[in-house]
C-alpha cells in the first residue's frame, strides 16, 4: 500500500500523512523511518533536558510522546482491523507526558525502546492483507482505516523529528 492507495485522509491527520513520500510502500516506509532519531543521537544526548519554553517538552518526553503514541495508533490498527463497532477514544498526550518519568530515562533506553515498538508496528503490519489495510473504524470520533494509522506513524515521525531540529538542536 501507498498514500496515493488510501481511499480518504482524515483531516486532523492530514498533516502527518502529507510528510510522507506518495510512492513509498507502507512497509518499507515504516523500516526506514526506524533508525530516524538515532541519526540525532548525539544532539538528543546534548540537548536531553532543554525546553524551548516553559511547559514544552524535553526531547525526552518528546520521544517518549513519539513511543507512547505509536502504542495506541498500533492499538487502534488492530481494534479496526479485528472490525471494532466502537468509537476507540483519544488520550491526553499532554497527561501522558507528565507522567511519563521519561526525563529519569536515557536517550539510549529511549531509542532502543523506539526501534522495538516499531519492530512490533511492522510485525503488526505484515500481518494484515491489503483489504484489511482499507478496513475502517472510529478513532476519538473520527473515520479512518487501518492502512491511513500505517502512514500517520511513519509522518508522525518525521513530525517530530523537525520540531526537534527546528526547535532544539
Amino acid at each position: 500500500m501507498q498514500v496515493k492507495d488510501l481511499k480518504f485522509i482524515p483531516k486532523f491527520y492530514d498533516r502527518y500523512i502529507n510528510l510522507v513520500d506518495n510512492d513509498i510502500d507502507l512497509l518499507s516506509g515504516l523500516k526506514d523511518n526506524i533508525s530516524l532519531f538515532d541519526n540525532y543521537k548525539e544532539a538528543l544526548i546534548e540537548h536531553q533536558n532543554l525546553r524551548y519554553q516553559a511547559e514544552k517538552w524535553t526531547p525526552k518526553e518528546l520521544l517518549q510522546h513519539v513511543i507512547d503514541t505509536e502504542r495506541i495508533f498500533c492499538y487502534r490498527v488492530l481494534a479496526i482491523s479485528r472490525s471494532e463497532p466502537k468509537n476507540i477514544m483519544g488520550f491526553d498526550e499532554n497527561q501522558y507526558a507528565k507522567n511519563s518519568r521519561a526525563n529519569s530515562r536515557t536517550i539510549d533506553s529511549l531509542l532502543n525502546e523506539f526501534r522495538l515498538v516499531r519492530q512490533a508496528t511492522i510485525a503488526l503490519f505484515e500481518s494484515l492483507d491489503a483489504s484489511t489495510l482499507h478496513l475502517t473504524g472510529i478513532c476519538s470520533n473520527i473515520k479512518i482505516s487501518s492502512g491511513a494509522y500505517g502512514f500517520i506513524m511513519i509522518g508522525h515521525t518525521i513530525h517530530h523529528l523537525n520540531i526537534l531540529k527546528q526547535r532544539y538542536f
